[in-house]
């Protein structure tokens, strides 16, 4: 299976940029396995800047459902988003780890009811268990598309996403 890598020549129906963002330590990397532009703990340092927004088809906004302060932190990375992001980047806010169930502190619906008065879709996840994974990428590959109008594709409804990852060296993380 051929990887993706940028500069070359890669032909498919669609190429979308989409970047996972939220305070380090939430799973990021774990429900990305990988496989896209990760910030590899940017985040931290708050280094993040437009280069990095530019571009972006759709932004997933991540935070830890046992971590309040990773959920506190959601309106600044939406407000990041505002700021750096175009305005019609699509926005997915995924509560991560819910495996956790005994650890969690942030409720689903607590975050649901945050996510609809901004319009956003919401899903929580666990990259250790793979609950959610796949739906969180497919929501945000039909949120684009949907965006995008009729006639973006040229294939039938369902968008065809193709995921390859790239093993990247870890250092002194916790992913999964």
């Amino acid at each position: 299976m051929e990887t993706f890598q940028p500069g070359s020549s890669y032909f498919s129906d669609y190429l979308f940029k989409l970047l996972l963002i939220g305070d380090s330590g939430v799973g990021k990397s774990c429900l990305l396995l990988r496989f896209a532009w990760d910030t590899a703990g940017q985040e931290r340092f708050r280094t993040i800047t437009s280069s990095y927004y530019r571009g972006a088809h759709g932004i997933i906004v991540v935070y830890d459902v046992t971590d309040q302060e990773s959920y506190n932190n959601v309106k600044q990375w939406l407000q990041e988003i505002d700021r750096y992001a175009s305005e019609n980047v699509n926005k997915l806010l995924v509560g991560n780890k819910c495996d956790l169930t005994t650890k969690k502190v942030v409720d689903y619906t607590t975050a649901k009811e945050f996510a609809d008065s901004l319009a956003i879709p919401f899903l929580e996840t666990s990259a250790k268990n793979a609950t959610n994974v796949e739906q969180a990428f497919m929501t945000m590959a039909a949120e684009i598309k949907k965006r995008m109008g009729p006639g973006a594709t040229a294939g039938g409804d369902k968008p065809n996403l193709k995921i390859d990852s790239t093993p990247v060296r870890q250092s002194g993380g916790g992913c999964c």
